[in-house]
């Protein structure tokens, strides 16, 4: 019973990596846009994104290859989402080619 417990807590910290790396990425889309200096946010956001990703994985495994597993498959399946949410409706899909256009 504690070996399920493991993989769901697995399962949850793998959601909870994806929510952060890839909400992070949206969120570091929008203002490098409208930055200045759209490099240093990037930049920033990945190593930080990485970091942050990197180190969950180590500690949620701990040394066992199915905690692994199992973060990864919760980490693809937020990507899933975030995407999903994060999509521009289909009615302008030309949105993000316009505001990119505009930002310079």
């Amino acid at each position: 019973m504690n070996e399920i417990l493991n993989f769901f807590l697995s399962l949850i910290a793998g959601f909870l990596l994806g929510a952060v790396f890839f909400g992070g990425l949206w969120w570091t889309v929008q203002k490098g846009l409208s930055s200045r200096k759209p490099a240093f946010w990037f930049l920033g956001s990945l190593l930080i994104r990485i970091s942050i990703v990197i180190a969950g994985f180590y500690f949620v495994s701990d040394g066992h290859w199915e905690r692994l597993l199992i973060c990864l498959f919760g980490f693809f399946v937020m990507r899933y989402i975030v995407v999903r949410l994060t999509r521009l409706p289909e009615e302008y899909p030309n949105q993000l080619t316009m505001e990119a256009s505009n930002a310079t």
